[in-house]
């Protein structure tokens, strides 16, 4: 097996170059992730299962193929995968077809709860590994700690209001929502899609590429970015907003992005969405949804990208948010199908992790993940550390 701290310090991109030259196999990749899992996940409650057998098999398989001269994109790499989902759904057949090895399924929240913002498995709560008195976010809940805790460095997700990119703002990692329809998703009313939580975003483009090729062009300057604490309606905590957008200066004075004065206004989206979600889109909605829109191709024709704080509020207790609306600054590109990116930003006066979202135009998926490459750790001037 490998080194539990270099297993956890190493990329998706990583494993797989050391898989493909023969450095390390498979096997001993994934009995690394299995015995990691197995020795840290029962606090944490990360997995609702763990394929253990099954993923031996499949790094067997891995490294038959790299020995007959094969390479893949994403060899040997251990995945989590977001319960519901299965080894065997649309989406893991391909990411195993480049080399993935799904170990188990990850927590989501139990079925009729008011609130999703946390993971339940029969062992009790997911914890947040980077404050177990904290929720890890959702609905993705299993796959963020999954991956902040260093047991993946890749995990799926799917997105609908925020799934993917407030439980990767609160468990420090990369979270990634694509523009909708980019991907195939079982969502009738054209919110959700597959996303993913990942260590890197280099991680997250190879697993955009196993689906789709790279057709957008890489950015060639400082790409403009647009700031927006609000949208224009939420009630974003100051501390929170404060963290993001020095964040983003931070960014701006290494030079990779300019900060445009470009205000974004947008209407609460909470009654279209609220009524797409249930299948009672009526002209309320569409005239909602038209003048949000609408704006948002003004700014988008003005600048290259959309920044906002991830959520408004840092993390909430096992007790719920109570009214906050953690979706509050997410959910708008759900409804707008924007791809849409959240990065670490730092952490509050007291502690609280904050994540920065980064919104481009339909379809520049991979630009949008270009620029998150190349200010990776420049957000982040106070790193929240799992707690091992």
């Amino acid at each position: 097996m490998l080194d539990d701290r270099l297993y956890a310090s190493l990329s998706a991109i990583e494993i797989a170059d050391l898989v493909n030259h023969g450095r390390v196999s498979a096997r001993e990749v994934v009995d690394t992730a299995l015995a990691l899992t197995a020795d840290r996940d029962r606090a944490l409650r990360a997995f609702t299962a763990v394929w253990a057998d099954t993923a031996r098999a499949a790094a067997d398989e891995v490294d038959a193929a790299i020995a007959d001269g094969t390479r893949l994109p994403l060899a040997g790499v251990p995945i989590g995968v977001k319960a519901g989902e299965g080894p065997t759904s649309w989406q893991n057949q391909r990411l195993a077809a480049a080399g993935c090895v799904p170990i188990g399924a990850t927590s989501v929240p139990r079925a009729g709860t008011g609130w999703q913002t946390y993971g339940s498995t029969d062992r009790g709560p997911t914890l947040n590994p980077l404050d177990p008195a904290w929720s890890p976010g959702g609905s993705s809940a299993g796959s963020a700690a999954a991956v902040a805790a260093g047991l993946v460095p890749l995990a799926t997700g799917s997105d609908g209001a925020g799934s993917v990119r407030i439980p990767a703002a609160w468990c420090g990692v990369i979270g990634f929502k694509p523009t909708n329809g980019l991907l195939p998703a079982r969502d009738r009313a054209g919110l959700n899609t597959p996303g993913v939580l990942a260590r890197t975003p280099g991680d997250a483009a190879a697993y955009l590429r196993t689906f789709t090729p790279a057709t957008t062009p890489m950015v060639v300057r400082p790409p403009s970015v647009a700031w927006s604490p609000t949208l224009g309606y939420a009630a974003t905590d100051p501390d929170v907003a404060d963290t993001a957008l020095r964040a983003l200066q931070r960014i701006a004075r290494t030079g990779l992005c300019s900060i445009v004065d470009h205000p974004v206004t947008l209407h609460d989206p909470a009654p279209a969405w609220t009524a797409l979600r249930a299948g009672a889109a009526d002209s309320g909605t569409e005239a909602l949804t038209s003048a949000n829109n609408a704006n948002l191709r003004a700014v988008l024709n003005g600048v290259d990208l959309i920044a906002t704080p991830t959520t408004p509020h840092p993390p909430h207790g096992h007790h719920g948010p109570g009214t906050r609306m953690s979706v509050a600054l997410t959910w708008a590109f759900n409804l707008s199908g924007h791809p849409a990116l959240t990065v670490p930003a730092g952490t509050t006066p007291d502690g609280g992790p904050v994540g920065l979202q980064l919104v481009a135009r339909h379809g520049e998926d991979m630009l949008l993940l270009d620029v998150a490459a190349r200010i990776d750790g420049t957000a982040d001037a106070s790193p929240c550390k799992a707690k091992q």
